[in-house]
């Protein structure tokens, strides 16, 4: 297995390791890292993806309090932890309410939403098609 890494971009000085036949993640570092950015200071949220391979990515996400990922669905299924703070999960049909050791799952193609009620900080893991990387 060919390991890849993200490359530095004016953001990020440094990259990370995203695929690799065993890739730590220190997920306390990187929620520091997110919030010492730019872009956690100049916008409502930040993410940095942690994981990517054929078939499965791992995407850190963190939202200030108020900020709100409009409707929008996913090709593959996710699955949600939240890892700080409270946030609300709607679907056409459900709303949920996840606090820090929450989490949920949601089938594919199917719209919600994510309103962060309090600063939060969570994973998203997807799933993705075969060949998409």
């Amino acid at each position: 297995m060919e390991e890849k890494n993200n490359e530095a971009t004016p953001q990020r000085a440094t990259g990370h390791l995203l695929d690799a036949q065993l890739v730590p993640i220190n997920i306390p570092l990187f929620i520091e890292q997110i919030k010492q950015e730019p872009t956690w200071k100049d916008s409502d949220r930040n993410t940095i993806t942690v994981f990517k391979t054929n078939g499965l990515r791992i995407v850190l996400i963190a939202l200030h309090a108020g900020a709100e990922m409009v409707k929008h669905t996913a090709n593959g299924h996710i699955s949600v932890q939240v890892l700080e703070g409270q946030m609300k999960f709607t679907t056409d049909h459900q709303s949920v309410e996840l606090s820090k050791g929450q989490m949920l799952a949601l089938h594919e193609r199917i719209p919600h939403s994510v309103l962060a009620i309090k600063e939060s900080v969570f994973l998203l893991t997807l799933t993705t098609t075969l060949g998409e990387k």
